[in-house]
């Protein structure tokens, strides 16, 4: 770990924000939405070293030396290329799950022209499960929660928690918003449908003041990853709104 980043990580609870595991298939849009099991291993292997030993979301925030592994969508990769990765270094983590979506596909993302990607079924959900990790709800169609009305988003935030908890019998008390997106009365529907935490985007780390249903993650690239990160995201920015 740089020094940085380990004066970032020794001021409060950093969560990471995973999505997929494995190489980024031909065609994807956002390649920087997957990470290599091997540099996924990399970097479970330097948190180690450095001391860090993992908590489940939920647990105190005042623990030092902790951090949080969150993975958002439920991809299969990460079941088939992360499981055994997590489990090597004796960590655990969360998967937030689209509840309506469950052994289908991404299809928020299909649906813009992107490359498919199967979602882990119930089976794999529940050995995931029996490995000693959580899962959280991720709405039940990874919908825009605050660009819809909010009879919709209530629906999207509370339907999936029921679900999730019909589904696999145990409480679903952690949300991870879809694409980050939210607003205060998203945050309110959230809180009103019994989450007890609920993950944004927002960087940084996480301490007991910390909202508990607004709270920061941390996506881990290196730093050449992520200026290409930006540069990929500026691109696909000024294509959309300037290219037809």
């Amino acid at each position: 770990m740089g020094s940085a980043q380990r004066k970032l990580f020794g001021q409060g609870i950093p969560i990471l924000a995973y999505h997929a595991v494995g190489a980024p298939p031909a065609g994807v849009k956002d390649p920087y939405l997957y990470v290599s099991e091997d540099e996924f291993n990399q970097q479970l292997t330097r948190l180690r070293e450095a001391g860090f030993r993992s908590t489940l979301l939920g647990e105190s925030l005042d623990q030092s030396q902790r951090i949080v592994i969150t993975f958002d969508d439920g991809y299969r990769n990460v079941f088939d290329h992360a499981t055994d990765v997590l489990k090597q270094h004796g960590f655990h983590a969360i998967q937030f799950i689209i509840s309506d979506l469950i052994g289908g596909r991404n299809e928020w993302m299909v649906g813009k022209g992107d490359v498919p990607e199967p979602l882990m079924d119930q089976h794999q959900i529940r050995e995931w499960l029996a490995e000693g990790h959580q899962i959280g709800s991720h709405s039940a169609t990874h919908a825009k929660l605050r660009r819809m009305q909010l009879a919709q988003a209530r629906e999207e935030i509370m339907g999936s928690k029921k679900r999730l908890e019909d589904m696999f019998g145990i409480p679903i008390n952690h949300f991870s918003y879809p694409f980050g997106e939210y607003n205060e009365a998203v945050r309110d529907l959230v809180v009103e449908a019994g989450y007890q935490m609920a993950c944004t985007m927002k960087f940084g780390v996480n301490t007991t003041t910390t909202p508990r249903h607004e709270l920061r993650r941390i996506t881990p690239l290196s730093g050449p990853k992520l200026t290409a990160k930006i540069g990929h995201r500026a691109r696909t920015w000024i294509k959309k709104r300037f290219v037809s």
